[in-house]
C-alpha cells in the first residue's frame, strides 16, 4: 500500500505545479500581451482543476490511506477506478476549458467530475461504517463527503438557469457562493479536519473535546453560507443564524486550539518541527479565516469585501493555498519524504514563501482598493509571487521524484 500510496500522491503534486504554472499564466495575462489566451477560460481551468486535480485528488487519496490504516488492508485496488476517474475528468477540464470555456466538452468533463465525487462519496460512506471503533474522525469524513456532494447543487443550478436563459443576477451569485462555500468550508475543510483529528487521536488526545468540536462546525455549516450572501435582503432570523454560525465556528477552533497547547508535549513526539511550523502556518491561516468571515457578518464590512474583487482573491486562496494546500502537504511529508532533509524542504520552504507573499499582496491591494488607489508594479509584483510558487512546486515536485527513483 505503501508505493501506491506514494504514486498517487506524487500525481496529486505534480498536479499542483500544473495549478501553479496556470497561475503564472493568469498572472502574465493580467500585466503583459498574451493574445492566444482567453484569460477567463483560463481562468475556468485553473480553477476548476485546483479543485479537482489537485485538492480533491490528494483528499481522496488520503482518505483511501485512512481506511487502510483501520482496516490493516490495502484499499487501493477498491478504489482506483475512482481514482483515475476523478483524475481524468481533471485532467479533461484542464485541456477542454482553455480553448472552449463552458462549451459542450468542457461541461462534459465537469458532469463527469461530480459523478466521480458522487460514486467516491457514496462508497467511501459504506465503508467508513465498515470501520468499528467509530470515532469523531468518521463524523468529520461523513459531513465532508455530504458537503461535497451537496455542493453540487450550485452548478447543476447555474446549468438549470443558462438551460432556460432565465439568470438573475442575484440567483447566479448566490448558486457560484453555494458551490464555493459547501467546497471551501464543507468538502475540504472538514475533509482536512477529519485528517487531522485522526493525528491527534492517534497523539492521544481525548476525543471528547474534539466531538465538542465537530458539532460546533458541522451545525455552523449551513447558516455560514449566508455569510457569502449578505447582500441579499434576508430576514433578521436568518442574521442571527449567520452570528450563531460564527461564533460557534470560532469556539470550535478555540476548542481544538486549547487541546492542541494541553497536550503539546504529546505532539512533539508525533510531528517532527519542520512538520510542526508547517501546521503552526496552517493554523494562523486558518485563525485569520475565521476573523475574517466574523468580520465580514458585520454586513457594510460583507458589501465592501464583496465589492472588491482582490479582497475575494485574497480569500479564497488563503483558504485553499495557506489552508487547505498547506496542511495537505504537511500531512503527505511522512509519505512522499520518508528521510526529511535538507533537499526536501527546500521546495515547500519556497512554496510557503510564495503563498505569504502572495496573500500579503493581495491584502495589500485589498486596502488600496478600498481607498480608490493604485500601487505600481502591484501586477509585476503578483507575477513574481506566482513565479515564486511554481518554483518551489516544481523543487518539490523534484524531490519527489528522486525519492522514487
Amino acid at each position: 500500500m505503501k508505493r501506491e500510496l506514494q504514486k498517487w500522491l506524487s500525481v496529486a503534486v505534480f498536479n499542483l505545479l500544473i495549478v501553479a504554472f496556470l497561475g503564472c499564466l493568469l498572472r502574465y495575462k493580467i500585466g503583459y500581451s498574451l493574445p492566444i489566451i482567453n484569460q477567463q477560460f483560463l481562468l475556468h481551468a485553473h480553477s476548476h482543476f485546483a479543485f479537482a486535480g489537485w485538492v480533491t485528488q490528494a483528499l481522496m487519496v488520503l482518505m483511501v490511506k485512512y481506511l487502510g490504516d483501520k482496516s490493516q488492508q490495502n484499499q487501493f485496488p477498491a478504489y482506483r477506478w475512482i481514482l483515475w476517474a476523478n483524475l481524468l475528468t481533471a485532467y479533461g477540464m484542464l485541456f477542454t476549458f482553455p480553448f472552449e470555456g463552458y462549451a459542450l466538452w468542457s461541461i462534459i468533463f465537469s458532469t463527469a467530475s461530480v459523478f466521480s465525487n458522487y460514486a467516491f462519496a457514496f462508497k467511501y460512506w459504506k465503508d467508513l461504517n465498515k470501520i468499528s471503533p467509530k470515532t469523531i474522525t468518521n463524523s468529520f469524513f461523513k459531513a465532508s463527503l455530504f458537503f461535497n456532494v451537496l455542493s453540487s447543487i450550485g452548478p447543476f443550478s447555474l446549468a438549470y438557469m443558462m438551460a432556460t436563459k432565465s439568470i438573475h443576477s442575484d440567483l447566479y451569485l448566490a448558486s457560484v457562493y453555494f458551490f464555493l462555500h459547501f467546497q471551501y468550508n464543507g468538502w475540504f475543510i472538514f475533509a482536512c479536519l477529519g485528517l487531522f483529528s485522526y493525528r491527534l487521536l492517534l497523539t492521544g488526545i481525548p476525543e471528547s473535546k474534539l466531538k465538542t468540536a465537530f458539532y460546533l462546525f458541522a451545525g455552523a455549516c449551513f447558516p455560514a453560507y449566508f455569510l457569502s450572501a449578505l447582500w441579499i435582503p434576508m430576514p433578521v432570523w436568518i442574521y442571527i443564524l449567520v452570528i450563531v454560525a460564527v461564533i460557534a465556528q470560532l469556539a470550535g477552533w478555540i476548542i481544538i486550539l486549547n487541546q492542541i497547547i494541553l497536550h503539546k508535549a504529546l505532539l512533539r513526539s508525533h510531528f517532527n518541527s519542520f512538520t510542526r511550523i508547517l501546521l503552526i502556518l496552517v493554523a494562523i491561516a486558518f485563525s485569520i479565516k475565521l476573523c475574517l468571515q466574523a468580520a465580514s457578518s458585520i454586513p457594510s464590512l460583507s458589501f465592501l469585501t464583496f465589492g472588491f474583487r482582490p479582497i475575494v482573491i485574497g480569500y479564497l486562496h488563503l483558504v485553499l493555498l495557506g489552508v487547505v494546500s498547506l496542511f495537505i502537504i504537511s500531512y503527505c511529508i511522512p509519505y512522499v519524504y520518508p528521510a526529511l532533509n535538507k533537499e526536501n524542504k527546500n521546495g515547500m520552504i519556497i512554496f510557503v514563501a510564495g503563498i505569504i507573499f502572495n496573500e500579503l499582496l493581495l491584502m495589500a491591494e485589498g486596502i488600496a482598493d478600498l481607498k480608490y488607489q493604485t500601487i505600481p508594479y502591484m501586477n509585476e509584483a503578483l507575477l513574481g509571487a506566482a513565479v515564486i510558487l511554481f518554483i518551489g512546486g516544481l523543487l518539490m515536485n523534484i524531490s519527489i521524484r528522486r525519492v522514487e527513483i
